[in-house]
């Protein structure tokens, strides 16, 4: 830790990312401020865990695949095991711009708030979807803003920067653990974080096929909307404390293993 700056981790899924994450983690360290790369690999069946490893990345290797949600709850569990006090989740894929980790990390790090997700849609409009996609996007971004009262543009970024009681509090059962996206706004504005967008670039994956791709939209479409009807369920009865926020301090306790490496 450099004087009262918590450690910083970055969580990185990844499946069959061969082809993008040496690009990645080689623009990382060339764009982004200290931090220690973290790769979960997803029981890929390409080179992924080596060449991440030959960069200097902490490879886990998941015994088995576990998805999207799985990999990326595993990575806020090692962040909170390790001591680290605040935790940057990314793509492996290169969509996500690392020049965004500074902000990201600026609005945490600062306490303006909680969480900070990479909104695609704030600031310069680069981004590009298609209509049917499009047409996703402003359905929940519509949904999620009328339940929580705020404003939210990109509710499915995964590009985000999370203080460690959220890491911590991810790390348990609260975590959806199939696909989670716009449900673990919801989960994070009814249990009292603060939620701040930050302007980001993204941009098309360099190369392969996403871990997002099995995902069908009809699929996801249901899952999201199935996922927050069980949150509003649970606000509405005493199911609510489910979701009730761990107590925890800002930053991770003094003394904590400093043996990760990045």
């Amino acid at each position: 830790m450099s004087g009262n700056r918590p450690r910083r981790i970055l969580i990185m899924p990844a499946h069959n990312e061969a082809g993008n994450i040496e690009r990645v983690i080689q623009e990382i360290r060339e764009v982004a401020p200290p931090l220690d790369i973290v790769v979960i690999n997803d029981r890929s069946t390409d080179d992924t865990a080596r060449r991440a490893a030959q960069l200097g990345a902490t490879v886990i290797n998941l015994p088995c695949n576990l998805g999207y949600g799985g990999a990326v709850q595993t990575g806020f569990r090692y962040a909170v095991e390790h001591g680290y006090g605040v935790g940057v989740l990314m793509d492996a894929d290169g969509q996500h711009d690392p020049r965004g980790i500074a902000d990201l990390l600026a609005v945490v790090e600062s306490g303006q708030a909680d969480v900070a997700l990479g909104s695609r849609f704030l600031g310069r409009l680069e981004y590009r979807a298609g209509f049917v996609r499009r047409l996703g996007m402003a359905f929940f971004r519509t949904i999620v803003s009328l339940l929580i009262h705020q404003r939210i543009t990109d509710p499915t970024s995964g590009f985000q920067a999370l203080s460690y009681r959220v890491m911590r509090f991810f790390a348990t059962d609260n975590y959806p653990s199939d696909f989670p996206d716009a449900d673990t706004i919801i989960i994070l504005a009814y249990v009292g974080f603060r939620i701040k967008e930050v302007p980001v670039t993204m941009r098309e994956r360099m190369s392969g096929v996403s871990m997002h791709a099995n995902l069908k939209p009809i699929y996801y479409v249901i899952k999201m909307l199935l996922s927050i009807s069980i949150i509003l369920l649970r606000q509405r009865t005493n199911a609510g404390a489910h979701y009730r926020p761990m107590t925890a301090p800002v930053n991770p306790p003094v003394g904590a293993d400093k043996t990760a490496r990045g």
